[in-house]
């Protein structure tokens, strides 16, 4: 989830780094959203399995909230910068 805002960062304390150009992060931030929702998939699962002896069902359901909020993040700043890249190419 701290992917995203990392990028930001990083662009505007760093002179070699642009906005644009830290737009990697948010693969990085697709990919971190993806694999926590599976894990809390998984951890679920391992609840179902143990008859919730396991212990965990708040972690399973954070894990899968903050997954699908991270998830959000890098969709919604995905489509920040491809409408700025839209922006830019009909602007000149």
């Amino acid at each position: 989830m701290a992917a995203v805002p990392a990028g930001v960062v990083l662009a505007r304390q760093s002179d070699r780094v642009s906005l644009l150009q830290s737009s990697g992060s948010i693969v990085v931030a697709v990919l971190a959203g993806i694999a926590a929702i599976v894990l809390a998939r998984r951890a679920r699962d391992v609840l179902a399995i143990t008859l919730g002896r396991a212990g965990g069902e708040q972690a399973a359901r954070l894990g899968r909230a903050l997954g699908m909020l991270g998830l959000l993040v890098a969709v919604t700043a995905a489509l920040a910068v491809g409408f700025y890249g839209l922006l830019t190419l009909f602007a000149g």
